[in-house]
């Protein structure tokens, strides 16, 4: 059986976090850690060291953006993949496909089904 990956999950919505968590876990391919806050989830990135990062862009007191640059700047997280889950950016705007990679970023526009969290997962370690 091949290693669970493990995701890191930021954002400010704890719904969100409760069954984005609850549904990736489900697959039984992928280990979950939440954090509702952009510093504790850099405390976190930097002391689980996930194989990836999902992260929100419009958070109080520090946005995606904040949070993306300190986890990009720090070598413990620097080669962590992020990608931003948004609803800033609609489906129609990203297009067909469910992953869309803008000015060297990922983005996935909200909401999101487990099967399309799943395959940008996927998409993204791949490469």
């Amino acid at each position: 059986m091949a290693e669970k990956k493990k995701i890191l999950l930021i954002d400010d919505e704890k719904d969100l976090l409760f069954f984005l968590k609850a549904n990736l876990e489900n697959t039984g391919e992928f280990d979950v850690i939440l954090s509702n806050s952009g510093d504790k989830g850099i405390k976190l990135a930097q002391r689980e060291k996930p194989d990836l990062i999902f992260l929100d862009i419009l958070m109080p007191e520090m946005s995606g953006d904040e949070v993306a640059e300190i986890l990009l700047e720090d070598p413990v997280t620097a080669k962590i993949p992020i990608i931003f889950l948004t609803a800033m950016v609609t489906k129609q705007e990203i297009g067909s496909d469910v992953l869309e990679k803008r000015g060297g970023r990922y983005f996935i526009a909200k909401p999101i089904t487990t099967e399309e969290l799943v395959g940008a997962i996927k998409k993204v370690l791949e490469t």
